[in-house]
């Protein structure tokens, strides 16, 4: 963990419900990357750097990895669309949560435990896709670092 004026990075949060993450550049700046909607890759924002870190509050919540990792894949989850195994698995959470509301119950202890535990894996997944494509942004290791 790095500090880029007072702020540890990386840092993590929630832009108007859309993930965003604050990462170190090589030179000790600071590189703002988005989730884009269209693709679940990352888009270089640093023009968004001020009103996040100055902002926080209203629109602008800090998340912890764990956290982001989730708000990541819930977002990809219900922006995106295709076929593959990172489907797959949102389509099995999806269908974990719909029998809950079909049930009219909250999620089990262990039906969140399933969903955080596949999310996990969807980013991971997903991320390393995003590598082998090239996406500078791309960090499998957010999940996995405990």
């Amino acid at each position: 963990m790095t500090e880029v004026s007072g702020l540890a990075l990386p840092a993590y949060y929630l832009y108007y419900q859309s993930p965003v993450k604050i990462v170190e550049t090589p030179d000790g700046g600071a590189r703002v990357w988005r989730v884009s909607i269209d693709t679940g890759g990352w888009q270089e924002k640093n023009d968004l750097f001020s009103e996040i870190v100055f902002d926080v509050g209203g629109e602008v919540f800090r998340r912890m990895p764990e956290e982001f990792v989730q708000e990541v894949e819930r977002f990809r989850a219900h922006h995106l669309e295709g076929e593959g195994p990172i489907f797959a698995l949102y389509e099995t959470v999806q269908a974990v949560r719909d029998l809950a509301k079909a049930e009219n119950r909250h999620l089990t202890p262990m039906e969140q435990a399933i969903i955080r535990g596949i999310r996990r894996r969807t980013f991971v997944m997903f991320e390393e896709q995003l590598q082998a494509a090239g996406d500078p942004g791309a960090d499998p290791e957010i999940a996995r670092a405990k």
